[in-house]
């Protein structure tokens, strides 16, 4: 499997329902959690679209809204 990488910010409610789709699939411990809040540049990319999961392998992204089935189906593509 690719690194996944989940941006997120604190206090972003969005980022909190995405974590537990993470943690419902038991991907949550195999995520690289990044707070855009650290870098000017993944703010300007991210700030309005978090969360966000990004696939390093691929450079796919995928942008909230997303539940367990359409963030596996997600993986498989």
């Amino acid at each position: 499997m690719s690194e996944l990488i989940f941006y997120t910010t604190e206090g972003c409610h969005l980022c909190d329902l995405a974590e537990q789709v993470l943690k419902n699939i038991n991907l949550h411990q195999a995520v690289k959690f990044v707070d855009i809040s650290d870098s000017e540049a993944l703010v300007k990319l991210y700030g309005t679209r978090i969360p966000v999961v990004e696939d390093t392998a691929t450079s796919e992204v995928l942008c909230w809204p997303f539940d367990e089935n359409s963030f596996i189906e997600w993986l498989k593509a």
